[in-house]
């Protein structure tokens, strides 16, 4: 009954007035509802006060005797939030990530303190093997959530290395219109407005790509067998993107809407400083079957990882900063070998299998 109760409260962790699903504020009176801002929580008081008085009320035996609860049901609740840092889609009903590098969840309670918990530690990692970070976190995320997001992936260090490639890619001026998979009219640039090229990894200058993709697929391979029902046998090369930065974007599509094999999306993202109110450019996925959203900023050094087929739509809102990325997609053995009998594959690049790199060295 316990665990029944817990699998509810999980399901409810999304902002009561919007519906986002990351970045959540918890109310640290009734310790029950969630919202994604201050703003959001003032403007939901009104209602949501009668609830909060009531759940108050209930948890009022667990105080100590001299205690009260506060009398101003009409003051809205700022002392009483607790944020939540983002893991996956719903970030506080994910087991952590394994990690050295914890930080206080937020502005009320620490995680465990009060015998619970309830609250997610940040999804940090910068130790931990990828073996571990796939099957104590990646995996049970993914199979949950079909989202997971993992920040310092690689570490400041190695990620600038990543970010000194890309920069001197793009000067090369090899960056090309972002294509989509069906080609049926000239109207690309008012769908995705992001320049592309592929990289293999044994290009000049490419050296710390290759080692991201390297750890890209050190993660997959201890994922396999894990992912749902896949068996991922090859990926495609590394498609490295930007958006300039005057307001360019990608509106909603599906990465793999016809079987084309590709069944993992990965996406490594490079900007310093990026906050989504200056620069815009959110990554938002629309999880099938859910009223809620996710958005996830494309912050330097972090990693996302979705299904790519229809179960995610998702969209690039428009950005106005330059926003580089890294994508690479994993291919299904099955869905791979039946799409190509269809003849489903012409896809450029993104049909072009590449087989997964052996282990990067643990250095």
């Amino acid at each position: 009954m316990e665990k029944q109760q817990s699998d509810l409260e999980r399901d409810r962790q999304y902002c009561e007035l919007c519906g986002k699903i990351e970045n959540l504020l918890k109310c640290g009176r009734c310790r029950s509802s969630f919202y994604c801002s201050k703003e959001h929580q003032k403007q939901h008081w009104k209602k949501h006060k009668l609830i909060c008085k009531e759940v108050d009320k209930a948890q009022l035996p667990k105080q100590k005797p001299e205690q009260t609860p506060p009398s101003e049901d009409d003051k809205e609740p700022e002392k009483y939030r607790e944020k939540i840092s983002p893991e996956c889609a719903d970030s506080a009903s994910l087991p952590p990530p394994p990690t050295s590098n914890t930080e206080a969840p937020g502005l009320g309670d620490r995680a465990g303190e009060d015998g619970s918990n309830d609250t997610a530690t940040p999804n940090r990692q910068t130790s931990s093997s990828p073996q571990k970070l796939a099957t104590e976190y990646i995996v049970p995320c993914m199979n949950k959530h079909g989202i997971c997001v993992v920040d310092n992936f690689l570490g400041a260090e190695t990620g600038l290395g990543v970010l000194e490639n890309v920069k001197a890619l793009h000067k090369t001026g090899k960056f090309t219109d972002g294509q989509l998979v069906s080609q049926k009219s000239d109207s690309t640039k008012d769908i995705r407005g992001d320049k592309i090229t592929w990289i293999e990894g044994r290009e000049a200058g490419c050296e710390k790509i290759r080692f991201l993709m390297s750890r890209m697929d050190d993660l997959i391979r201890h994922c396999n067998g894990k992912l749902g029902n896949y068996t991922i046998n090859g990926r495609t090369k590394a498609m490295v993107a930007c958006y300039p930065g005057n307001g360019t974007g990608y509106v909603r599509h599906v990465d793999n809407p016809n079987g084309d094999g590709r069944c993992v999306t990965c996406i490594y993202y490079l900007n310093k400083d990026w906050t989504a109110k200056e620069h815009g450019g959110l990554l938002r996925i629309f999880p099938e079957g859910k009223a809620q959203f996710a958005d996830i900023e494309p912050k330097f050094d972090r990693l996302v990882l979705f299904w790519s087929d229809r179960r995610n739509p998702h969209e690039v809102q428009p950005a106005f900063a330059t926003r580089y990325a890294i994508t690479v997609w994993y291919f299904d053995a099955d869905e791979r070998a039946r799409a190509k009998e269809k003849y489903l594959t012409g896809a450029g690049e993104k049909g072009v299998k590449v087989e997964l790199g052996k282990p990067s060295d643990p250095s």
